[in-house]
């Protein structure tokens, strides 16, 4: 009973499996898809891969997930193919095994709705081209037919000679823009440097809508903004390059390869170049600010220009910019024939407005600098130096200093450079002609240092005299204090004088007052006489008083008069010598005989010189009238 049991139900599971076989059932898993072979059938038309009308072959339509009846073993072979994963932060490229021929000029099959390869039969049906794709899978699951389409992902990268790398999500770092080179589309046109921007393309992530706008292949004047970007690297190249960094201090003039038709704005009054708006081709007129700017540096320059004061160095330091680094000190030639090097600096300031003109007339900062600026300072300062001679060049200095700012400003004027300052420093002349100036100032300084000690030797001198003469004051003074006792005795003896008349004239009185007493006794007769006699003594005495004051004053007189002829000092000396001759001192022979004629002392003479030295004096005849004087005294006559 058992057995009989068994054998219905292997039977019935032998019948079960025999009408599957029969019914074609195939069971395809989640995470895998059924490719479907079929083994006869209508061929293929030439050139198709996979069959879309039930064609013998590789069928264009996968089988999903599930039981799927009616492909029996003896008609259809169904393989059971993994589903596409790809992984995030990562793209999938798809190469189609079928389709329509890429047309010529184009390296890349386009894009066609196909709900990302998934569905083959779209793809063909949609003229899908035959080769490297255009579209790419981002990170999610995918069911692709694989006789239709292989696709490159970073676990089978190298089986197609790419990297894991390659299929990352393309990051662009911060401060960084990425220049673009395309792979595909229309040629550049004839002319330009880089391909012109067009719109819609997602920052080229969408390749088929930056051809279907007429993208040119080939260097892009767009750039690529940090962020992440899903890139087709058959489609798109991107190299990274820091921001256009514009300092403080300083503007960016653009000068555009690229962009639209060149028309100048710059005016008929600047003929010496030309500049033009943002985004054609040629110098921007407007500069860039400080900052950072995302410039494409492969189609655009741009050229620093500072906007605070440039010091140029014509000498053998160089300044920090390093735009005189190829400057060194000037070589001039005087009047006189000699050969001198002499240092200059030029201080020079572009404002912002100017920078672009000042690039669209020389180019660059340092093409000013070669050859704008070092040709205009060079120059004057070798015109200048050969109209005078070397010394006049070195006393100078600071006339030709001024000289060379106005003449230089001048010039810098024409190319919109604003002259600062230009100064003049180290001046290195010729060694002959400062030895023989040295030496000649050595022996100025010599001759100078001569005249001083000559100087010093002559108040030395002086000095000694005033010396002398002040350890003589006692002896002027006591020469001085003399005068002062001869004045002073002149005045006494001129007032002893006035007394005695004064006491003569009293005493006469007085006698004359008693005479007359007597003589009124007498007779009548008498009287008379002794009046008369009287008076002849009274006026006597007077004359002898008035004579002697005379005499007092003319010595007085004499000593002031000696004094100022002959000084002090010298009228002492005479004086001394008459007081030593009044006391008998001989200070030469008493008489010395000799002819007259020759000079000599005569006899008359010899009697004189005796006469005062026996200290006699000559007597004055008297006037008859007048009677007879003793010792200043007016005597009356005797008694009978």
């Amino acid at each position: 009973m058992e057995y009989n049991v068994v054998l219905v139900g292997v039977a019935l599971l032998l019948g079960i499996g025999l009408v599957l076989v029969l019914s074609g059932l195939q069971v395809i898993g989640e995470n895998e898809s059924g490719l479907v072979i079929k083994k006869y059938g209508a061929p293929l038309p030439p050139g198709r891969l996979v069959a879309v009308e039930g064609e013998a072959g590789y069928q264009a339509q996968l089988l999903p997930p599930g039981w799927h009846f009616g492909y029996p073993f003896w008609r259809f072979k169904v393989t059971h193919v993994p589903v596409v994963v790809v992984r995030q932060g990562h793209i999938a490229l798809v190469v189609a095994n079928g389709g329509a021929p890429i047309p010529a000029g184009n390296i890349l099959g386009r894009e066609v709705g196909c709900d990302d390869f998934q569905d083959a039969r779209a793809f063909l049906d949609d003229g899908g081209q035959k080769g490297r794709q255009l579209a790419f899978l981002t990170a999610g699951t995918y069911r692709i037919n694989p006789a239709l389409f292989t696709v490159i992902t970073p676990e089978n990268a190298e089986e197609f000679d790419m990297s894991a790398e390659d299929l990352e999500v393309f990051n662009m770092g911060m401060d960084k823009v990425g220049i673009v080179t395309t792979l595909d589309g229309r040629p550049i046109p004839a002319g330009d440097l880089a391909g012109a921007p067009v719109d819609g393309h997602d920052s080229f992530q969408s390749a088929q809508r930056f051809l279907d706008e007429g993208g040119c292949r080939g260097l892009q004047e767009q750039v690529l903004l940090s962020g992440s970007w899903n890139l087709n690297p058959w489609f798109v190249r991107v190299e990274q390059t820091p921001m256009t960094e514009v300092p403080i201090g300083y503007v960016g003039v653009v000068v555009s390869y690229v962009g639209r038709e060149h028309l100048d704005v710059s005016g008929d009054e600047f003929t010496h170049g030309d500049l033009v708006e943002r985004g054609r081709k040629g110098v921007w007129i407007e500069p860039l600010l400080p900052g950072k700017h995302p410039l494409n540096t492969r189609v655009m320059k741009v050229e620093l220009v500072p906007t605070t004061n440039i010091v140029l160095n014509w000498a053998q330091r160089t300044e920090q910019h390093k735009y005189d680094e190829k400057l060194s000190p000037i070589t001039v030639r005087s009047m006189d024939g000699f050969s001198f090097t002499l240092d200059v600096s030029q201080i020079i300031h572009i404002s912002m407005k100017q920078a672009p003109r000042v690039i669209s007339r020389v180019g660059s900062m340092q093409n000013l600098v070669d050859h704008v600026l070092q040709p205009t300072v060079a120059n004057y300062f070798r015109n200048s130096a050969q109209q005078v001679s070397v010394l006049e060049f070195l006393s100078a200095r600071t006339d030709r200093q001024r000289e060379a700012y106005e003449a230089i400003r001048g010039a810098l004027g024409a190319y919109d450079v604003e002259c600062i300052d230009t100064l003049i420093g180290d001046i290195q002349p010729p060694a002959e002609l400062m030895k023989t100036q040295t030496d000649r100032k050595i022996a100025e300084e010599l001759q100078r240092t001569y005249e001083v000690q000559r100087e010093a030797q002559v108040r030395r001198r002086e000095l000694e005299r005033a010396t002398s003469v002040a350890n003589m004051q006692g002896e002027v003074v006591r020469s001085e204090q003399m005068v002062a006792i001869s004045e002073k005795g002149a005045l006494a003896v001129e007032e002893t004088a006035k007394g005695e008349a004064a006491r003569t004239r009293l005493q006469a009185e007085a006698e004359a007052h008693g005479m007359r007493q007597r003589a009124e006794a007498e007779a009548h007769g008498m009287r008379q006489r002794a009046e008369a006699e009287a008076t002849a003594k009274r006026l006597h005495g007077g004359a002898e008083a008035e004579a002697t004051r005379l005499v007092g004053e003319a010595k007085a007189e004499a000593y002031r008069t000696g004094v100022t002829a002959l000084g002090a000092q010298a009228f002492t000396a005479v004086q001394l010598a008459t007081v030593l001759a009044q006391h008998g001192v001989k200070l030469v022979p008493e008489i010395a005989l000799g002819q007259e004629g020759a000079g000599g002392q005569g006899l008359l003479g010899a009697l004189m010189a005796r006469v005062l030295q026996s200290g006699a004096t000559p007597q004055v005849p008297q006037r008859p009238s007048k009677p007879p004087q003793a010792n200043g005294m007016v005597h009356g006559p005797k008694e009978a």
